[in-house]
C-alpha cells in the first residue's frame, strides 16, 4: 500500500534510538522514549493560501527531520508505524 498525503501533511518513519548509554548502560524498550527524528517517506503537494496559490512544502522525501513527542497521528501500513503531520509539526531539518 503506499500512501499520497495530502495538503501540507508529511509521511515520516520515526528513525531508531540509540539502546546504550554513553557509559555503556542498555535502555530496554520499555522505558526508551520514542524517538523525536525521522526520515520523510513522502510529501504533500502544498496548501492554499489566502489568494488561492499553491503553497509548495519546504521538506522533501529523503530529509531528516525533528518533531515533537507528541507530533503526527500514527498509522501502520504493511507492519510498518508510520506518522502522518502536517509540515508546521516539523521542528527542523536536520543537515548531513
Amino acid at each position: 500500500m503506499k500512501l499520497r498525503p495530502l495538503h501540507d501533511r508529511v509521511i515520516v518513519k520515526r528513525l531508531e534510538n540509540e539502546t546504550k548509554t554513553a557509559s555503556g548502560i542498555v535502555i530496554p524498550d520499555n522505558a526508551a522514549e520514542k524517538p523525536d527524528q525521522g526520515e520523510i517517506l513522502a510529501v504533500g503537494p502544498g496548501k492554499r493560501n489566502d489568494k488561492g496559490e499553491l503553497v509548495a512544502v519546504g521538506v522533501s522525501v529523503g530529509d531528516r527531520v525533528l518533531f515533537g513527542k507528541y507530533s503526527g497521528q500514527t498509522v501502520k501500513v504493511d507492519g510498518d508505524e508510520l506518522l502522518v503531520m502536517r509540515e508546521e509539526d516539523l521542528f527542523a531539518v536536520v543537515q548531513k
